[in-house]
């Protein structure tokens, strides 16, 4: 991740408590709440380089729930905003190939052709995964941190982002604001920046940032437990986006809408896991989603999970 390459592993933990020996771990959890972490020996800056010759990935990718699935689920969504129990939700689907390839020359691609600021790579045994995610969901320098929610998409610079994008993502700073109120100093949460323009391959960002200082003696298993899931993946309030997800998104979202990225004492940087593709089993999956409020219309919603998807499925092969 960013040109940081750990190697020589020599621990492995589900517990973040791990993360307070002061050691190297890289860490991956899941929506769902499972953490991994990976302690590593040997810590390098290192171009990334193929681990395996592998052939391109090749075939049609299938997506959980068809186009009209995904309109209905929007639109009870927008039902459930009505009723007044929820402002904001994040509907996903997973995109599916059966393939033998590995996602080492994946990433290699989209390094070339997708330099994403958060571009990572993991691989232990079953676990292997190629990230080309935009998004900042943690840095930590001892104790400041700073979360960066995007909201808001578009196909480039030129176009304008409309009041939804907007307000969106002022709904989604609150909610950020609000978690690290968990764990910050009373007074030090800040917004430096709110509703940028970032610009990346293929598509353009509405970004923010949300900041604080950590109070004293804060764990890692606190600041996991106040954080995830990341808001700008799962909705506002939290709690009730994240039952409708369980409610009507019908496969486990996965490594996807996780975080990936490093902990190294007080330093990290963690990234939002979406444009992320991961193997489970014999097959390789890619998740796409769109953030759903009163005014999202529901074809529009879906044409933006098609966007996102389209760019990195034409880098790594197979046919959307």
């Amino acid at each position: 991740m960013g040109g940081v390459l750990a190697r020589d592993l020599v621990e492995i933990s589900r517990d973040p408590s791990c993360l307070s020996d002061g050691g190297f771990w890289a860490v991956s959890t899941t929506y769902e709440g499972e953490f991994r972490a990976f302690k590593f020996a040997s810590i390098t800056d290192a171009p990334f380089s193929a681990v395996t010759t592998s052939a391109e990935i090749s075939g049609k990718w299938e997506s959980s729930v068809s186009e009209s699935e995904y309109l209905s689920y929007v639109e009870k969504i927008r039902t459930e905003i009505a009723n007044g129990g929820v402002y904001q939700v994040n509907a996903c689907r997973k995109l599916s190939i059966k393939s033998s390839s590995t996602l080492d020359l994946a990433f290699i691609n989209i390094l070339k052709s997708n330099p994403a600021p958060f571009a990572s790579y993991m691989r232990f045994e079953e676990l292997e995964i190629a990230s080309a995610s935009p998004e900042l969901f943690l840095t930590r320098d001892g104790d400041r941190i700073k979360t960066s929610p995007i909201k808001g998409t578009k196909r480039s610079m030129t176009e304008k982002f409309g009041s939804k994008d907007r307000a969106e993502n002022v709904m989604i700073v609150d909610l950020m604001r609000n978690d690290l109120g968990q764990i910050c100093i009373p007074g030090s949460i800040a917004v430096p920046d709110l509703l940028r323009d970032e610009n990346h391959p293929g598509l353009s960002h509405l970004v923010s940032d949300v900041t604080g200082t950590l109070r004293p003696e804060i764990t890692w298993t606190e600041i996991f437990k106040a954080l995830l899931p990341a808001g700008s993946i799962s909705g506002a309030p939290k709690s009730a986006a994240k039952r409708i997800i369980s409610e009507l998104e019908p496969t486990p979202r996965s490594t996807y809408c996780g975080v990936l990225g490093w902990v190294h004492g007080d330093r990290a940087v963690l990234s939002v896991a979406i444009r992320t593709f991961w193997r489970e089993g014999e097959f390789i999956n890619f998740g796409t989603g769109a953030g759903i409020t009163w005014s999202s219309n529901a074809q529009s919603e879906w044409d933006e999970t098609q966007l996102k998807a389209e760019r990195l499925i034409s880098i790594v092969g197979g046919e959307l």
